[in-house]
């Protein structure tokens, strides 16, 4: 476990050092598009953030490699040079839609080639385990097709979904984690060999989100453009299938006593390994709620709109930060509740639980005009957006402050904006307007 967080904090710490130049370079180099219809920043951002993301991912496989109790992932089994070609591809690609706007059949393709390169490196599902059944091998070219389709789907997925500041980057680390901790159980309770690369993979993830997410939680100084949702997409269900395709679920001694009781057994394990999906429940159905709703519109199901679900969020009146949370708790919710359920399955606790959250989350979704407030003892340490108002003054007091003040109004420079967040000022510019007319004395 020291070994799996030294591993995530090398990579995070390089994603976030790394992100300030990269953010410099983006402006330098124009990656910076309009702002479009659908969008709801209202200044130009710079993106390419997925190029510190994959820095961080080169970091953290190289680290990991020089580790005593991880180098054995790499000598072992060939999966980490297999995500880390698809993951140089699909990266490439979506550093140059970043810049040039690729067309979505273009970045399409990328991402069947992406999934391709790792299953000729073996990266691929060789069975699948389902309930009442057994274990199911398949053909070459059926886990071809099929890994090939959960990485493409799991792309758009994250791509769809990231559409405010630190969303993507927030709800794919949940995912991470959970994802982490099914894994390393795997590994570590059953002594599981296969499941050591999945683990490498979802702690890295979660290093790249982390240190990603300080630099693009709202107002965010720089998205990671499809170079970095494709980039953890891709990431992610390599894990799912590492974890599917490569577990053998017999090597977890659950076909044991009567049929009934193996299956009953057996319903946990397979929750996670037949749908590894479910940790991204959230923007899977996202991704079929878009291409439903375009589809029966008579467009392209990879034309943009403002129909996503965190739009939606906005539109009752949820504010950006709160709307991105919400995403969180439901992300969380369904990630951990699947996990908690695959270890204690008898127990009625984890059920229970689970409904009473779901309920908080659904009022939370019905009151997007509630605005909580701090205790007084704790203004000081908390956004001023949480603190109680200054009670109202009364006319007559609040006309002789203003009097008060009208002598120095006249004297006050106000500040102007430098632009995008201080990026956009360009030579010597003062940081107040002088807005006395010419000859006026000074």
């Amino acid at each position: 476990m020291r070994d799996y967080l030294l591993t995530l904090c090398v990579t995070a710490a390089v994603t976030y050092l790394l992100t300030g130049p990269v953010r410099k370079f983006a402006i330098a180099t124009g990656a910076m598009p309009e702002i479009r219809a659908r969008d709801v920043h209202r200044e130009p951002t710079p993106r390419l953030g997925g190029i510190a993301m994959f820095f961080g991912l080169c970091a953290g496989l190289l680290v990991a490699d020089h580790l005593q109790n991880l180098s054995s992932v790499f000598e072992l089994s060939n999966e980490p040079r297999a995500l880390l070609s698809g993951a140089a591809l699909i990266w490439l690609i979506g550093v140059l839609d970043d810049k040039f706007e690729l067309d979505a059949l273009i970045k399409l393709g990328a991402q069947m080639i992406s999934a391709g390169v790792m299953v000729a490196q073996g990266l691929t599902i060789l069975w699948l385990p389902i309930p009442g059944v057994g274990v199911v091998s398949l053909t070459p070219w059926q886990g071809t097709l099929l890994t090939v389709a959960l990485v493409v789907v799991t792309i758009n997925a994250v791509n769809f979904v990231d559409g405010l500041d630190g969303l993507a980057a927030g709800m794919v680390c949940i995912a991470a984690a959970a994802f982490f901790l099914y894994a390393y159980r795997l590994w570590y309770g059953y002594t599981i060999e296969a499941a050591a690369p999945a683990t490498l993979f979802t702690a890295i993830l979660m290093g790249m989100c982390l240190g990603f997410l300080p630099h693009n939680m709202h107002p965010a100084r720089i998205f990671m453009g499809d170079s970095g949702s494709m980039l953890i997409g891709l990431i992610l269900a390599a894990s799912a299938i590492s974890i599917t395709g490569q577990v053998d679920p017999d090597a977890l001694k659950i076909f044991e006593g009567s049929t009934r009781e193996a299956t009953h057994a057996a319903l946990p394990v397979f929750i996670p390994l037949v749908l590894p999906l479910t940790i991204i429940a959230i923007p899977m159905a996202d991704l079929i709620l878009a291409i439903v709703r375009r589809t029966w519109k008579g467009q392209s199901p990879f034309a943009a709109d403002r129909g996503h679900l965190h739009h939606r969020l906005l539109e009752i009146g949820h504010s950006h930060s709160r709307a991105v949370l919400i995403m969180y708790f439901w992300s969380a919710l369904i990630a951990f509740g699947t996990l908690a359920y695959s270890v204690h399955s008898a127990s009625m606790w984890i059920v229970l639980g689970i409904t009473v959250l779901s309920a908080i989350g659904l009022v939370l979704l019905l009151l997007p005009r509630f605005s909580p407030r701090a205790p007084r003892w704790a203004e000081a340490v908390v956004p001023p957006r949480y603190r109680r108002r200054k009670p109202a003054l009364v006319p007559e007091v609040a006309a002789s402050v203003e009097a008060e003040e009208g002598a120095d109004v006249a004297d006050e420079r106000v500040p102007v904006p430098a632009g995008l967040h201080g990026a956009t000022a360009i030579g010597n510019r003062g940081r107040f307007s002088d807005r006395r007319k010419a000859g006026t004395p000074s």
